[in-house]
């Protein structure tokens, strides 16, 4: 009998599936699918970034993009292996087909190359995902893995479920499975990023990872929420929302509401940036009224963006153009 993943489309799901797919279309009506290369590459870095730090690795999206333009980065050189092989990747992103089992393997001998015995081989021991001492999932046996993988590869190639649901529902059943002794969470966010990709090219740069790492508590409470219920619809639409949340960073923003003051922010701003450095780039010295007047009415149109939303207050938090306020700034270049 043909495999079929357990799960339910409620009408959260259905309703995000149409947002999405209506944001999508929005996306597609800008120059150049609205992403030209500059842009793609701060995507990326952000989607590599993101990805490295759920599983530990602490390189910054500086120092990843010094390894990507071929610059000597002090740091753990495991670390540096990890962002080097994930780059590397992403770029190969294009060549690979998400049905085809062997790509995975390829895809995974990249992405683990330095760093695992046996990159590119399924797992040949039992795995469990821990949260320090406690046990959150322990993965089929090894020599199940193999049935499971083609019995998922070949519902995949078979289903008629929207590309969205598909990409989410194949992302959960790759970690359940947990195929390969290493980098089961990169490759699983890896290859559901190649499916959308196939969908809309435009897709292959959406920074998808970087909010599943400010989120990556309730990432895995999605995974484990729906391994409880034997229903995937809690991952479904956890993904969903990442997903739609990053297209609000992609799709047009209504340009009414951006004042000369949220310009003269946008014309200061260069990477990321401390309130008080952005403060000072102005040239303000009440900090109440800019914040007021200058960063709070940034944020609201969704030009610039926290680098820790869910901590609004911390003492490390920054601030930086969204994809959006790049192509704003890019067009209309002022100063304050």
């Amino acid at each position: 009998m043909t495999y079929q993943p357990p799960y339910t489309l409620t009408s959260d799901i259905v309703s995000l599936v149409a947002d999405i797919a209506e944001q999508v279309g929005r996306l597609s009506l800008l120059p150049e699918q609205g992403l030209d290369l500059r842009l793609r590459r701060i995507n990326r870095i952000r989607t590599v970034t993101g990805s490295l730090a759920i599983e530990g690795n602490t390189l910054s999206e500086e120092q990843i993009t010094a390894l990507l333009e071929g610059k000597t980065v002090l740091a753990p050189p495991r670390e540096l292996q990890e962002a080097r092989n994930a780059l590397l990747v992403y770029e190969h992103l294009s060549r690979w087909v998400g049905s085809n089992e062997t790509d995975l393997l390829t895809a995974h001998r990249l992405l683990m190359t330095g760093l695992l015995d046996h990159p590119g081989q399924y797992r040949a021991s039992g795995v469990g995902v821990m949260a320090g001492d406690k046990v959150l999932h322990m993965a089929p046996p090894a020599n199940r893995v193999p049935v499971l993988m083609r019995q998922l590869f070949g519902w995949l190639g078979s289903t008629r479920e929207h590309p969205l649901i598909a990409s989410s529902v194949f992302h959960y059943e790759f970690e359940f499975i947990h195929p390969f002794a290493d980098g089961n969470g990169r490759m699983g966010r890896l290859w559901q990023t190649l499916l959308l990709s196939r969908w809309q090219p435009a897709l292959a740069w959406l920074p998808v990872e970087s909010l599943i790492h400010q989120r990556q508590a309730a990432y895995y409470q999605a995974l484990n929420d729906s391994t409880a219920a034997t229903d995937c619809a809690p991952f479904i639409q956890f993904m969903l929302t990442c997903i739609r949340q990053a297209l609000d960073g992609l799709t047009p923003q209504d340009t009414r509401q951006v004042t000369p003051q949220v310009e003269a922010v946008l014309a200061v701003m260069r990477g990321e940036m401390t309130r008080h450095e952005i403060q000072i780039a102005l040239g303000l010295a009440d900090r109440e009224n800019f914040r007021k007047v200058y960063l709070l009415p940034a944020l609201a149109t969704g030009l610039v963006e926290m680098t820790l939303p869910d901590k609004p207050n911390s003492r490390n938090q920054r601030y930086r153009l969204t994809v959006s306020g790049h192509q704003r700034q890019k067009m209309e270049p002022r100063t304050p």
